[in-house]
């Protein structure tokens, strides 16, 4: 049961889930009751000046138990798996360097994925390279990029979606860095911090109409706590739209409103929609992709906890 989890040798316990599931509350509950340490594992959430449209963790939760890699990234930077892990190896070592527990809890499948199986060793892409292949990208359009990319490398491009332009670049920047496509680095793979340790994992899985339902209430309650001025100060930036920050969920229907090009009712329409899909991606994706995991419905895993927790 998860609440013997620290008497029993675990290491770390990682909580996925799909968006608006519940994994914030049941990774602040563990922390409390084991002493441990909230760890982020979404990507949208790492930036700052996006904490209600990412639905981070308030400043009152934050206070209730130590969070780690949460609003430490610039919304400007092209933050990336890779400098995730680099992050996250050196929070969980200091959790068990001071003898805490590392909660790590989100739902991006390849941060989990990393942090279990390990990544390529793609060289780090200079950021001058990074800037011309971005620039002579801008005002293409996204089919023409793939297009390009999948002439030059179609066996990364075959796991790619043509409409995927943050991967795409990614895949060209690796072309215009190293001269070798990303697919040559697939079998050059350094292991997981979290390899060969003792790991929980539970995959929180209420069913799709609650997921639903809750996606819709929480996106209203965004907006209504301030998310669409915390989209215009984003906005206002001007910042590349290809970049993480301006993807994450709300963010490119609210900035169509914020020009007028849609009323307000269509941007949250569109917001609730697209993210209701990705929920629907993430069920997918972790079903597929890694095993392991515990699925366990809120109510089972609230039950796991001590009372009171």
């Amino acid at each position: 049961m998860i609440e013997n989890e620290e008497r029993h040798g675990t290491r770390a316990i990682l909580i996925a889930g799909p968006t608006a599931s519940g994994k914030s509350a049941l990774a602040l509950a563990l922390a409390q009751r084991c002493g441990g340490v909230v760890v982020n594992a979404d990507s949208m959430q790492v930036y700052a000046g996006l904490r209600i449209i990412t639905a981070r963790p308030t400043e009152e939760e934050e206070r209730l138990a130590p969070h780690r890699l949460y609003g430490h990234v610039d919304a400007g930077v092209n933050y990336s798996v890779g400098r995730w892990l680099e992050d996250v190896t050196a929070a969980l070592a200091d959790v068990w360097r001071a003898g805490g527990l590392p909660v790590v809890t989100g739902g991006t499948g390849l941060y989990f994925k990393a942090l279990i199986e390990g990544l390529s060793e793609i060289p780090p892409v200079p950021e001058e390279v990074r800037a011309q292949v971005r620039e002579r990208a801008a005002g293409r359009e996204t089919p023409l990029l793939y297009a390009d990319f999948a002439a030059r490398d179609p066996e990364t491009a075959l796991r790619i979606s043509p409409t995927d332009r943050q991967r795409i670049l990614r895949g060209l920047e690796v072309l215009a860095a190293t001269g070798r496509p990303l697919a040559s680095f697939r079998n050059m793979r350094r292991a997981g911090p979290l390899a060969g340790l003792a790991v929980r994992k539970v995959f929180l899985a209420p069913g799709r109409a609650q997921v639903n339902d809750r996606i819709d209430a929480r996106f209203l309650a965004m907006m209504a706590a301030g998310g669409l001025d915390e989209v215009r100060h984003l906005a206002a930036r001007g910042l590349d739209p290809a970049l993480p920050a301006m993807r994450a969920h709300g963010v490119p229907w609210l900035i169509r409103h914020i020009r007028g090009e849609i009323g307000l009712d269509e941007a949250v329409a569109g917001a609730q929609a697209d993210t209701r899909h990705y929920a629907k991606r993430q069920f997918t994706w972790f079903r597929h992709q890694l095993g392991g995991f515990e699925w366990l419905t809120p109510e089972e895993a609230a039950d796991r906890l001590p009372a009171g927790a």
